[in-house]
């Protein structure tokens, strides 16, 4: 055994060191936000993309079929694969990549669920609605949408959630955020306070995204809490 590799098992190396993130806080500033960012556009395309996509499916039933297993399809897709093949398109380097696989992935989970949403609103309350002389447009943006809100949220905080996960991946390409310290410690003779500090954090964010989501939810929707 060399004396280099003597010395690399002698070197210390945590699993957390605060030492690491007070010399490195720039740095992990830096990949928090790029994460947070990157999900945030995400789910946001993602929203504009799959919620007109859920109206669609609950007024045409026939594309409803088409729409989920396309989705669905997407889905299933490996993220590896995925980003394989995005890339070479795109851009190798650039965030692009990244978010344009984020936002399919995120498709399927808005889309069965503001279905979901929508197919819950009662039967009897779109028949007053109609009987009020509401059109379909005055009545989905007055009566559907806001009583399928529960719905839409759940897959918000589902395609939010699986997203902040999801983002790691591109730090193979640089663009991961998190997961660019994630990488980075393995890439760095398996650094354990650089893997920790980012798989914690990572934890962290989807945590308090849902948590926010949840509280937003309650605040749109007091008569759930009264049902309940």
């Amino acid at each position: 055994m060399s004396l280099r590799d003597l010395a690399y098992q002698e070197a210390p190396n945590p699993w957390f060191s605060w030492d690491y993130i007070r010399t490195n806080s720039s740095t992990i500033l830096d990949a928090l936000g790029e994460h947070v960012t990157l999900t945030a556009e995400a789910v946001a395309l993602a929203a504009v993309v799959a919620i007109p996509l859920g109206v669609v499916a609950y007024w045409y039933r026939p594309l409803s079929g088409p729409i989920l297993v396309t989705s669905g399809v997407l889905y299933t897709i490996p993220s590896l694969a995925l980003l394989a093949f995005i890339a070479p398109a795109v851009g190798p380097t650039k965030s692009t990549s990244v978010l344009i696989g984020l936002v399919l992935y995120a498709l399927l989970l808005i889309v069965r669920n503001t279905l979901a949403g929508l197919n819950q609103v009662p039967r009897d309350v779109q028949d007053a609605a109609t009987g009020m002389g509401y059109g379909r447009w005055s009545r989905l943006l007055r009566v559907d949408l806001p009583l399928a809100l529960p719905g839409i949220l759940t897959g918000l905080r589902l395609a939010t959630v699986s997203t902040v996960a999801l983002v790691t991946i591109g730090g193979l390409i640089g663009k991961g955020g998190l997961g660019n310290l994630i990488l980075g410690g393995f890439r760095n003779n398996f650094f354990k306070a650089e893997i920790t500090t980012g798989a914690i954090l990572c934890v962290l964010l989807g945590l308090v995204l849902d948590l926010l989501l949840i509280g937003t939810g309650r605040v749109l929707t007091p008569w759930t809490r009264r049902a309940r």
